[in-house]
């Protein structure tokens, strides 16, 4: 996708969204890429959407969640995009649907949706063990105190939805150890923690 296309998005994300979820955004396309790049690195892109997408789909997942789409996220993509004159692919919109299946029926099978799936709730615990540094910076944080609060410590940041997170290992889905994909995923957010102020 030309930078200047993407903008257009970012610009409609800014205005519809609140800055954290916003942030939480820009997490999950960060983790979306890391993860399209690790498959490539090992093959595994076959019949799979661009990387484009993958970074779009993980961008744009919760662009209805506010104001008056909130209540019935995420089933508002393509009207909360309508507002800003965008529109989306079938291939996006799927993949966008597969992050949350419960809620829309659509559930992950290409390794793009699980990925989607399995990052969404694991961007926020991520940056949850970043903010309980003094630093409160990404770059301090390690892989081992990730998977140590992921595994052993359900009481912190309790919202996380740790099955969806460990669902990584499915061998007909991403067939990856936890250990591997948190780390992608903490590695593509170190990536870019100026842009989510971490």
């Amino acid at each position: 996708m030309e930078n200047q296309d993407r903008q257009k998005y970012v610009d409609a994300a800014r205005q519809q969204l609140e800055p954290n979820v916003f942030k939480h955004s820009l997490a999950l396309e960060a983790c979306m890429g890391g993860l399209y790049d690790y498959f490539d690195s090992q093959n595994q892109i076959v019949s799979e959407p661009s990387k484009e997408d993958w970074m779009l789909a993980g961008f744009l997942h919760d662009i209805d969640y506010s104001g008056e789409f909130k209540p019935t996220h995420p089933q508002k993509t393509l009207e909360a995009l309508a507002k800003y004159d965008l529109t989306i692919s079938e291939t996006i919109h799927n993949l966008i649907k597969a992050h949350a299946p419960d809620l829309t029926g659509y559930k992950p099978k290409s390794k793009a949706e699980w990925s989607i799936f399995c990052a969404d709730s694991l961007t926020g615990l991520i940056t949850a063990v970043a903010l309980v540094y003094p630093s409160k910076k990404l770059a301090d944080v390690k892989l081992s105190s990730v998977i140590k609060r992921l595994l052993k410590e359900p009481k912190f940041a309790a919202g996380t939805r740790r099955e969806d997170i460990k669902k990584c290992i499915d061998p007909n889905g991403l067939n990856l150890p936890v250990e591997k994909f948190v780390e992608i995923c903490l590695d593509s957010m170190k990536a870019i923690a100026g842009e989510i102020g971490l």
